[in-house]
C-alpha cells in the first residue's frame, strides 16, 4: 500500500499532541518499517517512558474510521493472484501494530491471499529476523526457499538477518542506492515491473 503520505501525516498529528519538537517529513519517512518503539527512540532519544502514549495518539488518527484508506499500488492483486496461483505462502511482515495491519487488510479485501501474518507488535521489529523466523516455522519453509520482498533497507536487512534472499521496490521511503547497499538479488522500480517478471519466470 501506499501509505506513507498517511503514516507522515498521522505522525505530525501525535507529535503536535504530545508537545514534541516537530520533526521533518523526510525525518519521519525514513523510520516507516520500524515498530513504534524503535521509531520512537530513532527520532526521540530519551523519551521511550513516553512510548506507549504516543502510540496511543498516533493509533486515534491512524486507525480513525473516517480516514481515508490508502491507496494500493498499481498490480498488487494481480501480484497476489499470480503467487497463489502457483501455490507460494504468501506472508506480511510488517512494522504496523496488529490493530493497523488487520484495518488495512479489511479496507483492501486482500486478508484471504496471506497464509500468515506478523506485526512488530508481536514479536521484534525489523531487521530483527524474528518475525521471518515465525513466518517460516508457521509455513515450515527454510531460509533458503524464502524471498523478502521490501522497499526499506529494513526489510532487506531483516533478511539478511534470517539468512534469506530479498527482492527491492524501489517505489518506497528508501532510494533505489540504498536498497542496493542491502544486496537483495534484484531491484525493481515498482510493483508493476516485478509482476512483469515473475510472469516470465513461470
Amino acid at each position: 500500500m501506499d501509505s506513507e503520505a498517511k503514516i507522515v501525516s498521522c505522525m505530525h498529528a501525535a507529535i503536535s499532541d504530545m508537545g514534541f519538537e516537530t520533526r521533518t517529513d523526510e525525518q519521519i519517512r525514513n523510520i516507516i518499517g520500524l515498530g513504534f518503539k524503535e521509531a520512537l527512540t530513532n527520532l526521540y532519544p530519551g523519551k521511550e517512558s513516553l512510548y506507549e502514549k504516543f502510540v496511543e495518539q498516533y493509533r486515534n488518527y491512524f486507525l480513525d474510521e473516517n480516514s481515508e484508506a490508502s491507496p494500493l499500488f498499481s498490480h498488487v492483486e494481480q501480484l497476489l493472484e499470480l503467487l497463489t496461483k502457483h501455490s507460494y505462502f504468501i506472508a506480511v511482515a510488517t512494522g504496523k501494530g496488529r490493530h493497523g495491519l488487520d484495518k488495512v487488510l479489511n479496507e483492501t479485501g486482500l486478508k484471504p491471499y496471506f497464509h500468515v501474518t506478523r506485526c512488530a507488535d508481536e514479536t521484534f521489529s525489523k531487521p530483527n529476523p524474528q518475525m521471518l523466523h515465525e513466518i517460516m516455522d508457521f509455513t515450515g519453509v527454510e531460509p533458503h526457499e524464502t524471498v523478502m520482498i521490501g522497499d526499506t533497507e529494513y526489510d532487506l536487512n531483516m533478511a539478511n538477518n534470517a539468512g534469506c534472499e530479498s527482492i527491492a521496490i524501489a517505489h518506497g521511503v528508501h532510494d533505489k542506492e540504498r536498497l542496493k547497499q542491502c544486496s537483495p538479488v534484484e531491484v525493481f522500480a515498482d510493483i508493476k515491473e516485478l509482476y512483469h517478471w515473475l510472469v516470465r519466470q513461470h
